[in-house]
């Protein structure tokens, strides 16, 4: 029903972040535990590019395995903790307690996950405190609901904004290498490159 990507990136010598882990069904679960575990990867980060109850519908299984809270920028804390209250506006039966929030994540943050660092980028737009998270090594970037595919994210949910948005997309996001892959929280990949020259809301 609910269609997210969740990411379990690591650094090639063992270590591993989970990013907006919103697998809700037991077997989604099931799936993100397995592939950590048959990789050997050590969890050092479970990180949220925003607060939505989609994204973060399995961070209390994260938790319960790993023992790992979720980390979030301060802005979208009040939503992680509405989570179950939102679930239910949409019909969704979640009964599981929601992990407090462990760390509040910072503008220009970095990241470890062993040899791999992650720059932490505010990016709001659809929520207040949408972050991207971003390796410029790697040339990747973690975008959430912020950028999709020859789209962008929602900003008329509550504490969504378009300034924000434009701001986000053409001078954040916009600035990053055309070459910068970038990992959605819906949909397939893209490029930076690709977004500047195809889509409409990056002009």
């Amino acid at each position: 029903m609910l269609q997210e990507n969740t990411y379990v990136v690591s650094d090639g010598g063992g270590k591993a972040a989970v990013i907006d882990c919103g697998a809700l069904y037991e077997e989604e679960r099931a799936a993100v535990t397995a592939y950590i575990r048959q990789r050997g990867l050590e969890v050092v980060h479970l990180l949220c590019t925003h607060g939505h109850f989609d994204h973060n519908f399995g961070n209390d299984t994260i938790w319960d395995t790993f023992h790992l809270k979720p980390e979030v920028a301060a802005e979208d804390e009040g939503l992680m903790e509405m989570k179950r209250q939102v679930s239910d506006m949409v019909g969704i039966d979640y009964w599981r307690p929601v992990p407090p929030v462990g760390h509040l994540l910072r503008d220009g943050e970095r990241l470890s996950i062993g040899t791999l660092q992650l720059e932490v980028l505010p990016t709001p737009g659809h929520t207040p405190g949408s972050v991207t998270f971003y390796s410029e090594a790697e040339g990747v970037a973690f975008t959430g609901d912020t950028l999709f595919r020859l789209s962008i994210g929602r900003t008329d949910f509550e504490g969504g904004s378009w300034t924000d948005m434009s701001n986000s997309l053409r001078n954040v996001l916009g600035k990053l290498p055309a070459h910068t892959k970038v990992y959605p929280g819906h949909g397939e990949p893209t490029t930076i490159g690709d977004e500047l020259r195809y889509n409409p809301y990056m002009r």
